[in-house]
């Protein structure tokens, strides 16, 4: 398919649109971005489920906040009207994604469990956020 015809004027400058196969996102749910982050927060519940009770309070504790922390503010960020209030959020988001990264990290080490495809899940959530990221701060609105 590729690039459409269609050049549209915003701010000045010319650029061409991609066309979109999918409608825009009405809430924050409909957003790939949101999907994948949560299903990598179920991931972390599952996982920490079967750390060591000792690490209820720490590791698991830590892990759960920092991994809930990504959905929960790209879902704040998208209802903000500015795109310097979506931008705040989608980098607290991105900030959560670096501490999990460590906390798993720390789980294969420490010997907890296997992290290997929380990581690839992380991965694609993180990548996924920062062209979303960019996307708002070239976006007009």
């Amino acid at each position: 398919m590729g690039y459409s015809n269609t050049a549209i004027l915003r701010e000045g400058k010319r650029r061409l649109e991609m066309p979109d196969s999918r409608p825009p996102a009405r809430t924050f749910s409909d957003l790939v971005v949101w999907q994948k982050a949560h299903g990598f927060v179920l991931g972390i519940y599952a996982l920490t489920a079967g750390f060591p009770k000792q690490e209820t309070y720490g590791l698991t504790s830590q892990m759960r906040r920092a991994a809930v922390s990504i959905p929960a503010n790209i879902a704040e960020g998208f209802s903000k009207r500015s795109r310097a209030d979506k931008a705040r959020h989608m980098n607290i988001a991105e900030a959560s994604v670096e501490e999990s990264r460590y906390y798993l990290i720390l789980t294969r080490d420490l010997g907890y469990g296997e992290a290997a495809a929380l990581m690839h899940a992380l991965e694609e959530v993180s990548r996924l956020l920062n062209s979303y990221a960019r996307a708002i701060l070239a976006s007009g609105s």
